[in-house]
């Protein structure tokens, strides 16, 4: 429970309508202010059925932050590896979205931690988030939760 009321929680079969409306959100708001490659329809065309899969797998993990009977926030993660290039295993942070109004309200916080505590229960040494460059605000977030610049991603138009 966060200081709002607000509970953060691993997602049911039941969330998962709400689970891909925060995943559309966020395709909306991030892809599509940052990445014209991606398919912005992806998570309603898509998203349940990878959603649906991920909760019975034991190297994924879908959080949900709930007020009520709605589903304000996600997040997703995954487990991979060791492997002989990194031989170790390594837990990454896929989404996380909070809806506008219930931002700044620690949800994403609580959320990070989750994935964090999660992680460790599964004896992940490393986690990593990827994230547009020009999302500021998102760079920002990560870095207050203790992630920082390892690797940069440069693409170029062919």
């Amino acid at each position: 429970m966060s200081e709002s009321g607000v509970v953060v929680r691993p997602a049911t079969v039941a969330d998962l309508g709400g689970v891909v409306a925060c995943s559309s959100a966020l395709f909306t708001e991030d892809a599509g202010a940052h990445d014209l490659t991606l398919n912005l329809n992806w998570p309603t065309e898509h998203g349940l059925a990878r959603f649906t899969k991920a909760l019975s797998d034991p190297d994924r993990l879908v959080m949900v932050a709930e007020d009520g009977d709605q589903i304000i926030g996600h997040l997703t993660g995954s487990l991979s590896g060791p492997s002989l290039m990194r031989p170790l295993l390594v837990a990454t942070l896929g989404s996380i979205y909070v809806r506008p109004a219930y931002r700044g309200q620690k949800i994403g916080v609580n959320l990070v931690e989750e994935f964090k505590a999660w992680a460790r229960r599964h004896g992940a040494q490393y986690a990593g988030v990827t994230a547009y460059a020009g999302n500021e605000g998102a760079v920002r977030f990560y870095e207050r939760n203790g992630f920082a610049m390892r690797s940069v991603v440069l693409e170029t138009s062919l």
